[in-house]
């Protein structure tokens, strides 16, 4: 529709108000019921007896702050008399903007895709406003470099960790659970390992985080008087002075062994005794006594029924 003269404005403006005051000779400062918009002297006009005064500094009134400092509030340089008729014309209301309502925006109010990384700016999507489930199956998510959890409970299910360069640190003793490490020798054959399992190498085990790998018996200081062996150790035992007792382990499994070597040639004369410590020694419930000059031999535990047998004698 074609206009002359000045083209109606586009936005709203809400119908005038009017505010009415009495003076009493002495009041300067009177309120408005609403706050002037845009905070401008010139955008009301204020009437004394009907006649309208100058707003401005050094003029008939000022425009400024309220209590509450809205911008509503009129102060004359001079008191109006008494009985003088005093009215303002306030044109429109405050210029605000619209606010959506806390927890209003529903999920068929979002576009499909729409929530991309440009959109989440400065963390304003929090943990909380997520549901408790997001299906992501179709979706591409890239982590960044660095990824941290809050809290030691979140975890990946079935999912491989792959590249030469990736390092898993932190994981908390026994906190790998129901999988399995595996080795590949020199003829590719693969060896898988489970975790809780036991992995031992020639007969020494890994125990917690500690490997200890040895080429065979662990062969102990000269012996010249009682002591009780240890499984996978070797004694030499010297019965120059006197006869002793060497006493096999409390307790032993398959495999165990203890190895004893006269060392001066004297069990003839001064014997040396094995105690069998409450195991049998070659099937029988007695000590086993050494005399024989430069006896070299090994115990091998096998069972409860046997005991502890002789691997050589």
């Amino acid at each position: 529709m074609a206009y002359i003269g000045k083209k109606p404005e586009d936005s709203f403006r809400g119908l005038a108000l009017k505010d009415t005051f009495t003076g009493d000779g002495s009041t300067v400062v009177f309120d408005l019921t609403s706050v002037a918009p845009n905070g401008g002297d010139n955008e009301i006009e204020v009437f004394v007896e009907n006649v309208r005064q100058e707003p401005g500094a050094g003029k008939a009134y000022t425009l400024g702050a309220d209590g509450s400092g809205d911008i509503k509030r009129i102060t004359f340089s001079t008191a109006p008399a008494i009985s003088d008729e005093i009215y303002v014309i306030n044109p429109g209301r405050e210029t605000a903007l619209v606010e959506i309502a806390d927890n209003s925006v529903s999920t068929a109010k979002l576009q499909s895709l729409a929530v991309t990384t440009a959109k989440i700016d400065n963390l304003a999507v929090t943990a909380g406003k997520l549901a408790t489930t997001l299906n992501l199956s179709s979706n591409t998510i890239t982590l960044p470099s660095t990824f941290v959890t809050t809290t030691d409970t979140q975890t990946l299910t079935n999912k491989t960790i792959s590249g030469s360069s990736n390092t898993i640190t932190n994981l908390a003793n026994s906190s790998l659970t129901n999988s399995v490490f595996k080795f590949a020798d020199e003829s590719s054959t693969v060896t898988s390992i489970p975790l809780g399992g036991t992995l031992k190498f020639n007969g020494a085990t890994l125990n917690g985080d500690t490997l200890e790998i040895t080429g065979g018996t662990s062969w102990q200081a000269v012996k010249t008087s009682g002591f009780t062996a240890v499984a996978g150790e070797g004694y030499f035992c010297n019965t120059t002075s006197s006869a002793f007792t060497a006493t096999l382990p409390a307790s032993a499994t398959q495999g165990d062994e203890v190895s004893i070597i006269d060392y001066a040639g004297t069990f003839d004369t001064n014997n040396l005794t094995v105690g069998r410590n409450g195991h049998n020694i070659q099937g029988a419930a007695e000590n086993l006594t050494v005399s024989t000059e430069r006896a070299a031999f090994a115990l091998v535990y096998v069972d409860v029924t046997q005991g502890w047998l002789l691997k050589n004698k």
